[in-house]
């Protein structure tokens, strides 16, 4: 019978079995090849953010290796996602030392309380611990100030390496621990520059600026140590910001300059680098002194980015914006933070049109820059310029953040536009959560325009988000609006809130006490910023107690109130007496008052204005030409009174003497951007 398959010779099957080996071998390097290929494709994936992809690549793949396995477990990891985690892991058919201790840096990275049990355990179940593993653990305790838990451990580690004994360092310092983190130094077998570092940093954390610079300088060779200067830079960065220049300086210049390399020429480990230079720079112009920085600045061989722009930061903070110009045009390549500065610096010394200058010549506006110069609009009291630059801002697609809707609703408070106030207070309901600012510019904004109602429901609904500026706004609100025995409440409320208030307070109080009449409630009110809160009255609160006293009579108390007041009365509390006098018709009073007044500010209408009224109302009309008469001599003008309403969606302003009225501001482009906008945010 025919036997299948046939019979091999014996040599040729040999051959045979060695072509078959080979062919099983060609092939098990052809799928190892495409195994490899597809964990880069997987990886390149995840490098661009697309894990939706790359999961559904890793699904589709006919073989993975563990390799493969690991890149999408750390990928989980890395999102935060421990369940998930978890769970892949979990289904791994094969594990290796990398897929334990991604997973336990997972746990040991949540913020979790049962993650760290949970890692805890996965730490106990290990196959095989590697340094990897047992430092993964360590610096989850010390970063939850665990430091009992994390000794402990520490102690049981079969191998101890730098990394291990800086973390120790780090977690000590960071629970106020400073001996027992000098203990460890100590007892470290090798230390390098990032235990140094780590010493330095947590010295200075703590206020132990000395400590730290006796350790560079005195307990140490750091300058033998290659990255100390990084150290030293840490110290130099503390000494400026505590105002210590001299000793900051010090320490730089025992710092070795930077020396060119050639060829066959050793670099030093120890040397001037530019964190070291520009932290000397900073601490020259945290005090003030820009013309020491500058001269650092020029001195500075190799200078990068933070450097011309901590200098430029110098010059706008000093308000000396020629030199930040000049310098800023000097810049190699600038970027969004040197743009930035010089916007931020121009609008600040009030020239807001040099500022949007550079704000229309910027290649790429980031949501900052718009909220600066918008912001910078509503700081100068540009409230026009604020409300067309933000429809710009929506017109061009660009998303509005927190910081550009207050400034935007505190220009809606300044001219009372309710209509568009309100729709950005949909806008935020659909596409913001409302923090403490947004809260705070919203109550502002509806109590200037007279909706008290909406202004409390929002300060109502704020709850433990409200802060000294929520309670401000709505006590001044009140007062704004004549509501004096609702501020009154109000403040009692904030007084069993314990809340502590501030000089605005007490200043909004008085005045809603001095609109009202309510003299012994005035009179309170000061007596209790002087002796329960220990506050010192300023000038303005002395004005409105001299308004409060005198437009009710007390003329004598409220002259007496000035003539004891321990500062220099100044225009505010003259004119609010000139004001009582002339209500209550007392005319030697007012005369005396006007004088001082013309002599403090010569340039005003007030005294002349307010004494013309007197004698006319008086029936006195000589008295009354003669004193326009001198006014005009003087040169001195009124300054015409102005009004506004906002009505069919624009804000229409009516000027005193004008027979017609201008039309400011195009309210409803502005909505219907906010329209389109809430559309495509919702």
């Amino acid at each position: 019978m025919r036997r299948w398959p046939p019979r091999i010779p014996a040599p040729a099957a040999v051959a045979y079995r060695r072509a078959a080996a080979g062919a099983t071998s060609t092939a098990t390097e052809a799928t190892d090849d495409l195994v490899r290929q597809h964990n880069r494709s997987i990886a390149a994936l995840l490098r661009r953010g697309r894990f939706a992809a790359a999961r559904r690549l890793f699904d589709a793949l006919p073989a993975r290796s563990v390799v493969t396995w690991n890149t999408l477990l750390a990928a989980l990891s890395r999102r935060g996602d421990v369940p998930a985690a978890r769970s892949f892991f979990d289904s791994m058919p094969v594990r290796d030392a990398v897929s334990w201790n991604t997973l336990l840096a997972a746990y040991a990275r949540s913020p979790r309380l049962d993650h760290l049990a949970a890692a805890r355990r996965l730490f106990d179940e290990m196959p095989q611990r590697d340094a990897v593993t047992w430092s993964t653990l360590l610096g989850a305790y010390a970063r939850r100030g665990l430091m009992d838990e994390a000794q402990s451990l520490f102690n049981e580690m079969p191998q101890r390496n730098t990394a291990s004994w800086n973390t120790m360092i780090t977690g000590f310092f960071a629970v106020g621990q400073a001996r027992k983190a000098m203990d460890v130094f100590e007892a470290m077998p090798v230390k390098d520059s990032a235990s140094l570092s780590a010493m330095v940093s947590g010295f200075t954390s703590n206020g132990w600026l000395d400590e730290a610079d006796a350790l560079l300088t005195k307990r140490l060779r750091a300058t033998d140590m290659d990255k100390a200067v990084d150290a030293y830079s840490t110290l130099i960065a503390a000494y400026g910001q505590t105002g210590r220049v001299t000793d900051a300086r010090r320490l730089f210049d025992m710092i070795p300059k930077a020396q060119s390399q050639h060829k066959g020429h050793k670099r030093r480990i120890f040397e001037r680098n530019a964190v070291s230079w520009n932290s000397m720079m900073m601490c020259y112009i945290r005090t003030g002194d820009v013309c020491s920085a500058r001269a650092l600045f020029d001195e500075m061989p190799d200078k990068d980015l933070v450097s011309w722009n901590t200098m430029i930061a110098g010059y706008t903070q000093a308000s000396d914006m020629e030199e930040a110009e000049k310098l800023f045009w000097e810049v190699p390549e600038p970027d969004a933070v040197t743009w930035n500065l010089m916007i931020r610096g121009f609008t600040q010394k009030g020239d807001v049109e040099h500022a949007r200058g550079f704000f229309d010549m910027m290649p790429e506006r980031s949501t900052i820059t718009w909220n600066t110069m918008i912001s910078g609009y509503e700081q100068n009291e540009d409230y026009d310029g604020t409300i067309k630059l933000f429809q710009r801002m929506l017109e061009v697609g660009e998303r509005p953040s927190h910081h550009t809707l207050s400034s935007v609703l505190a220009a809606c408070a300044s001219l009372a536009t309710l209509r568009l106030g309100a729709q950005l207070h949909q806008l935020i309901e659909k596409s913001f959560l409302p923090d403490t600012a947004i809260s705070n510019a919203l109550i502002t904004m509806y109590s200037r325009c007279g909706e008290l109602t909406n202004a409390k429901a929002i300060f109502s609904q704020m709850h433990t988000q409200k802060d000294l500026v929520s309670w401000n706004a709505l006590i001044g609100g009140y007062e704004h609006h004549g509501h004096a025995t609702e501020a009154l409440r109000l403040f009692e409320e904030m007084r069993r809130a314990k809340v502590v208030p501030s000089h605005i307070t007490f200043i909004s109080l008085l005045s809603a006490c001095g609109n009202s009449g309510l003299v012994s409630e005035g009179r309170v009110v000061f007596h209790t910023m002087l002796h329960e809160y220990g506050l010192d009255a300023r000038v303005e609160h002395y004005a409105a107690l001299v308004n409060l006293i005198g437009r009710y009579g007390q003329l004598e108390d409220a002259l007496e109130v000035i003539k004891s007041m321990p500062i220099a009365p100044d225009r505010a509390v003259w004119g609010a007496f000139l004001g009582a006098c002339t209500a209550k018709k007392n005319e030697p009073l007012a005369q005396m008052a006007a004088k001082v007044l013309s002599k403090i500010d010569p340039e005003s209408s007030a005294p002349y204005v307010l004494m013309h009224n007197l004698h006319a109302h008086e029936g006195r009309w000589g008295s009354a030409s003669v004193v326009r008469e001198d006014m005009e001599r003087q040169g001195i003008h009124k300054h015409p009174g102005c009004s506004w309403i906002d009505m069919h969606d624009k804000v229409h302003v009516f000027i005193s003497g004008d027979t017609s009225h201008a039309l400011t501001h195009e309210i409803f482009s502005v909505l219907e951007c906010f329209y389109r906008s809430c559309r495509d945010w919702s």
